[in-house]
């Protein structure tokens, strides 16, 4: 019951700040709390990366890029003066208590934490996080929590990427959807149909509600792949059939939020296989799960 009115007194909070119509907020603030520069994002979000360009991760004998799999993220999203805010941070496993400390002690909610990849050279977990209140001081916490990590403490200027040998035209168009490159790897975002909702209020894909793919070319028309399927609870057996059946190894199933509606399933996978081969299998798993077409 202490939960549920807690939960009530701040949706009735963020309800009431979001009435007063209060002007778009100053993210710059937010920036300079975290100490790096975000950007905007689609509905409003403002969405701050921390690559761990600093660790050195293989699986199976390929090289991780941060952009693969080693992308930290944290966004918010403006609730009248107020802000809620969700991310996923990506950590050593003797990282992964002093952090949650510092969270925890400034009342940030731990909404997970896994693993995303299996067989990796050296340990790699995964802490979602997440909250409501002012955005400045949630920065700030979040900037005192990574300092607690070897997280890098500004991202660096992304070195001119080589071509990617991919045949990313191909990739589009077996996929149905559009990608775009980032440090090496070719992105694909595919948001759901429904609505999703935390705790009665609206979580944009860009928020993590969106089922991620990443190609990372490992050469001869080859890549790594890697992300997460986002699942309704009927959803992840027939996707997760479909994978296997197409060669592509599962690697985890959780979810990454508590309180959300519909409850989602994240599914992690991972392949190292021909380009065109994988995307065909993945388009397969698409098919099985209420994404948004025309994306």
């Amino acid at each position: 019951m202490r939960r549920l009115a807690t939960h009530l007194a701040t949706f009735i909070g963020l309800s009431i700040a979001i009435s007063a119509g209060a002007a778009d907020y100053d993210w710059s603030k937010v920036d300079q709390a975290i100490g790096r520069k975000g950007t905007d994002q689609p509905g409003g979000i403002h969405k701050f990366s921390f690559p761990r360009s600093d660790l050195h991760v293989t699986v199976d004998g390929a090289a991780i890029k941060p952009a693969l799999a080693l992308g930290g993220w944290v966004a918010f999203q403006q609730m009248g003066t107020a802000a809620m805010f969700m991310g996923d941070l990506v950590l050593t496993d003797t990282e992964i208590s002093p952090v949650m400390k510092r969270l925890v002690d400034d009342g940030v909610e731990i909404t997970a934490v896994h693993n995303h990849l299996m067989r990796t050279s050296s340990p790699v977990l995964y802490m979602h996080v997440g909250g409501t209140g002012d955005p400045v001081k949630l920065a700030q916490t979040l900037n005192a929590a990574l300092a607690l990590s070897k997280t890098p403490a500004s991202a660096p200027p992304p070195p001119s990427p080589p071509p990617l040998d991919l045949d990313t035209v191909a990739l589009e168009t077996t996929l149905g959807f559009k990608g775009k490159a980032n440090g090496g790897v070719y992105q694909f975002s595919i948001p759901r149909a429904e609505a999703i909702t935390e705790r009665g209020m609206a979580v944009a894909p860009a928020m993590g509600t969106a089922i991620a793919i990443n190609f990372q070319p490992t050469g001869a028309g080859k890549a790594a792949i890697t992300g997460d399927f986002v699942l309704l609870g009927g959803e992840v057996n027939p996707v997760l059939k479909t994978l296997r059946e197409n060669g592509i190894e599962v690697t985890a199933l959780h979810s990454h939020m508590i309180d959300d509606s519909p409850h989602l399933f994240f599914m992690h996978f991972w392949a190292n296989d021909d380009a065109q081969k994988l995307a065909q299998g993945l388009r397969a798993a698409l098919d099985r799960a209420n994404v948004k077409r025309g994306s």
